[in-house]
């Protein structure tokens, strides 16, 4: 539940922020009658990603067992691509987000609310989709479905909460910390998911291996238990791991972790973190 708590609060936070930043921009130059448009490219979005999670939902549910590992397989490896590729976009853009989205902001005011709608759907949905495809793939690896789900959404509405914290200018919150920290968490989360998807192709006969374990400790930690629900929610932990999936765990960790924290060049800082009055 915690790790999907994680992903909603993650991908909700820079969503709401997003949307936060188009209404006060609009706000403060004098177009609140075009405030619909970024609701209504808000909705389109939303609805989009949910119809996309359905989809993924009952394709898997439609195919036999080989090919349902297989396909779980596969969406868990694209979702950790993803997953992967946003984290180290947003540790480089979290600084510069403001003034990023206010270049863009500029051009959609001269042409119009529909541009600003367009605006807010494609920030929304780049977003929307990947945290579908993210919590998908993570509640496939689980046995409480509705507990992940529901971990999801309350990290969604802390985001929500947050986000219009922070346009009232309630809270001052340093996004490229935020981002940095809650972005390792994510790659330890991505792990754990590959390392499924891994297991998930062997068992479709995908990849071999599927029969050498590295261990098997599944008769001391009980998968459905407490300390296997707790390591299981958020490593993915499998008590009868094979030594691919070991590999892949540990290779995908320490590559991944070691280019991530890895220190950056000095860049001029944008100040995210202003009152109401400053943020545009």
């Amino acid at each position: 539940m915690f790790a999907n708590y994680l992903i909603g609060l993650r991908e909700g936070l820079e969503a709401s922020l997003i949307v936060g930043i188009l209404v006060a921009y609009v706000v403060k130059a004098g177009h609140s009658s075009r405030l619909g448009a970024i609701w209504a490219g808000t909705g389109i979005a939303i609805a989009i990603s949910l119809a996309f999670g359905a989809a993924l939902t009952l394709t898997s549910s439609s195919l036999s067992e080989e090919a349902e590992h297989g396909f779980a397989g596969t969406m868990s490896i694209i979702a950790v691509a993803l997953v992967t590729w946003m984290v180290f976009w947003m540790r480089r853009a979290a600084r510069e987000m403001r003034g990023e989205m206010h270049g863009k902001l500029d051009k959609a005011l001269l042409s119009g609310g529909f541009a600003l709608g367009v605006v807010a759907l494609v920030a929304v949905l780049r977003e929307g989709l990947e945290t579908a495809l993210f919590l998908w793939a993570s509640t496939s690896a689980s046995a409480g479905t509705a507990a992940a789900l529901g971990g999801a959404l309350l990290g969604i509405a802390t985001a929500v909460g947050i986000g219009w914290a922070v346009y009232r200018g309630a809270v001052r919150l340093n996004l490229a910390t935020f981002f940095t920290w809650t972005g390792g968490l994510l790659i330890v989360v991505a792990a754990g998911v590959l390392a499924y998807g891994v297991r998930d192709l062997q068992e479709a006969g995908w990849l071999p291996g599927g029969s050498n374990y590295a261990f098997d400790v599944s008769s001391t930690i009980d998968e459905d238990g407490p300390v296997g629900t707790i390591l299981g929610g958020f490593f993915h932990f499998d008590p009868i791991t094979t030594w691919l999936q070991l590999t892949v765990w540990v290779t995908y960790l320490v590559v991944t972790l070691a280019i991530y924290l890895r220190p950056q060049r000095p860049t001029t800082a944008v100040d995210v973190t202003a009152p109401q009055g400053e943020l545009v």
